[in-house]
C-alpha cells in the first residue's frame, strides 16, 4: 500500500463512520464534491479538518480551507501528501 492509498483508506474510513452513518453502502468516488453530493455541510468540513489535524499532525490554515483542498477525497488525498511530504 502506497502512502496516498493509506491516507484514502484513512479519509474513506472517517467519512463513512461519521458522515455516512446509516448509509456507508453510498458509493464514495475519489473525485465526488462532498459539497454537492451533500456527504459534508459546511460544519462538517470543519470536522474533517480537525480530523485531518489530528491524525496528520499539521495545521491547516485558513488560507487553506478551501474545496481545492477539502471537497474531494482526492484534492484532499494531494493536500495531505503536499503538507505531510
Amino acid at each position: 500500500m502506497t502512502p496516498n492509498d493509506n491516507i484514502k483508506k484513512k479519509l474513506k474510513d472517517f467519512i463513512r463512520e461519521v458522515f455516512l452513518v446509516g448509509d456507508e453502502d453510498q458509493e464514495l468516488s475519489d473525485g465526488d464534491s462532498f459539497m454537492q453530493t451533500g456527504i459534508i455541510d459546511s460544519t462538517g468540513v470543519l470536522e474533517l479538518a480537525s480530523f485531518i489535524e489530528r491524525e496528520f499532525a499539521f495545521t491547516i490554515e485558513d488560507d487553506e480551507m478551501t474545496p481545492q483542498n477539502l471537497d474531494s477525497i482526492s484534492n484532499l488525498v494531494a493536500f495531505i501528501s503536499k503538507k505531510i511530504g
